[in-house]
């Protein structure tokens, strides 16, 4: 067999720029704020609720949908935060990751020639699924430096092919949030349309300066056909436990649901008891402040640097412009992230990684989802630039 005559679905993919990164911050020594996890461990507590529940015997597969008793907790957080009810028999379903929230909700919706509306810069994933189930992603610009949505833009977009549109607030590389006069632009558009809405909202409880979450789920017109998709992972620091969930009105999940049992049928059960019984001993409520002293720490840290810093208002990124600085004038942002791994000696993310046509911007990202001493060493290096 002539492995090369296989024609690839994915021709143009190859190794993400966050493994190559990670791979040259380890290679270099660089303090690495480029991939968005935490390097400080998880509340001791979640790691004692693991142990318990598989020293209880949940070790063999759960139901399809997720244990009752998580999806009910999943019920529970969300009425109180957003005020609008899922049933957690027919409405919620837990999930290997986010990731596999967003290609079970494609999968589950999308068909040849279909269109998806996605926000550029955009996390890399999205584009690839909606290829692989033979849609077509439509680019809408979150324009530098604001990063807001235009919606004369996205109205114009919008055609008899559009079959969804994604979303994500907190955003994730920009650090930006959508405002209340957002979602109701976008229930505007939406008006008299059968598009399906897809929100990913794994920084949901990442949001800064006293801001309120615009998740989905308040806005009773968006929830009634949108998928809303969050992450215990980001929210309880446990990102290799890859466990989310999705939320969706009954006609919706049906439709889900017939594509999770096939993708990954179930999810690890001892994580589902674990977090089931740590969310009935925690509150969500202190996350945003946590956060946010890591990030008024690090730039605080790195007010002396040459780096502009561009506001940071939810997620645990913030994203620095080097547009300013002569020497690199003509420096692309790839080559600069390279140049402040390799000699510098701290990894960060070049922002055109997440557009399709690898716009340059002369801005990257960084992750200060980390300890205040890894912060500290990163921000004293990055004085040298």
């Amino acid at each position: 067999m002539n492995i090369d005559s296989i024609l690839s679905k994915l021709p143009h993919i190859g190794t993400t720029i966050f493994t190559s990164m990670s791979q040259l911050a380890l290679d270099a020594g660089a303090v690495n704020l480029g991939q968005g996890f935490p390097d400080f461990e998880c509340d001791p507590r979640l790691i004692a609720a693991m142990i318990d529940a598989m020293q209880a015997g949940h070790n063999q597969y759960p139901p399809m949908t997720g244990i009752p008793i998580l999806r009910e907790a999943v019920a529970k957080k969300v009425s109180e935060l957003y005020a609008h009810h899922y049933d957690p028999s027919t409405e919620i379903t837990i999930t290997a990751g986010a990731t596999q929230a967003i290609q079970t909700a494609l999968t589950a919706i999308v068909h040849p020639g279909d269109e998806v509306i996605i926000f550029e810069p955009v996390y890399d994933s999205y584009e690839p699924v909606i290829r692989l189930n033979g849609g077509v992603a439509i680019y809408a610009k979150l324009r530098h430096p604001d990063y807001r949505p235009d919606w004369q833009e996205v109205r114009a977009l919008i055609n008899h092919k559009t079959r969804a549109i994604m979303i994500n607030s907190p955003h994730n590389p920009t650090a930006t949030l959508w405002h209340a006069e957002d979602m109701c632009e976008l229930a505007n558009v939406l008006h008299d349309t059968d598009i399906v809405l897809i929100s990913d909202e794994v920084y949901e409880h990442m949001v800064f300066d006293g801001a309120r979450h615009e998740s989905v789920a308040r806005y009773r017109e968006l929830a009634e056909r949108a998928f809303v998709i969050s992450s215990f992972g980001k929210t309880y620091h446990v990102t290799g436990w890859k466990v989310a969930y999705c939320l969706a009105p009954k006609a919706l999940m049906i439709e889900f649901r017939k594509a999770h049992q096939f993708i990954v049928f179930t999810v690890h059960t001892p994580s589902q008891y674990a977090i089931a019984s740590y969310m009935q001993h925690t509150t969500h409520l202190q996350l945003s402040d946590f956060y946010q002293a890591k990030r008024d720490y690090f730039l605080a840290e790195t007010a002396t640097s040459k780096l502009n810093w561009l506001p940071s208002r939810g997620t645990y990124f913030v994203m620095a412009s080097y547009a300013h600085l002569e020497a690199f004038q003509q420096v692309g942002d790839v080559d600069f992230a390279k140049h402040l791994t390799r000699m510098v000696g701290v990894a960060c993310i070049p922002l055109s990684a997440f557009y399709h046509d690898a716009v340059d911007e002369k801005t990257v990202r960084f992750c200060f989802a980390k300890k205040e001493t890894t912060l500290a060493l990163a921000a004293k290096r990055l004085e040298q630039l």
